[in-house]
């Protein structure tokens, strides 16, 4: 269609792409960490001899009890969690609580390493966790202020 022939919307229409509000933006990272972060795990089972091993009682060199279930739930509760704080906490406890917990699970994610096989899997996995982590990081960090 040439220009000339184009009505007046057309070439004035843009998209409004308004800003997404930082509470927005936090709680959408936290459930897409919280989705991969669990498919990780899930996908894990697929390993050769993982389920031989949960079977046998161990996870990597864990013993599977209830201090070991215990933790792994809330290692996986807290970012399910950080959905719903990052919406419903006020400003500054939400800065604050985001950047700690995201600092905090850094670690956590690159421990995925440790394994020494699967490298590509779950080099994949603490890099995509790591960049999301890094984005709430920022987002919490560059929080807008008012003034007051």
């Amino acid at each position: 269609m040439s220009t000339s022939t184009m009505t007046s919307t057309e070439t004035t229409t843009a998209l409004h792409d308004p800003p997404m509000p930082v509470r927005s933006r936090l709680a959408a990272t936290w459930a897409s960490f919280m989705f991969f972060y669990v498919y990780v795990d899930h996908l894990h089972l697929y390993k050769p001899g993982a389920i031989e091993d949960i079977l046998a009682g161990v996870v990597f060199e864990f013993d599977i009890s209830q201090t070991f279930a215990f933790t792994s739930l809330a290692l996986v509760g807290i970012p399910a969690l950080m959905v719903v704080l990052s919406t419903a906490l006020p400003a500054r406890a939400n800065r604050t609580l985001n950047l700690v917990v995201a600092s905090l699970y850094i670690p956590v994610s690159v421990f995925n390493l440790s394994g020494g096989s699967w490298l590509w899997f779950y080099g994949l996995g603490v890099v995509v966790e790591v960049i999301l982590l890094a984005y709430i990081l920022r987002s919490a960090w560059a929080w807008p202020r008012t003034a007051s």
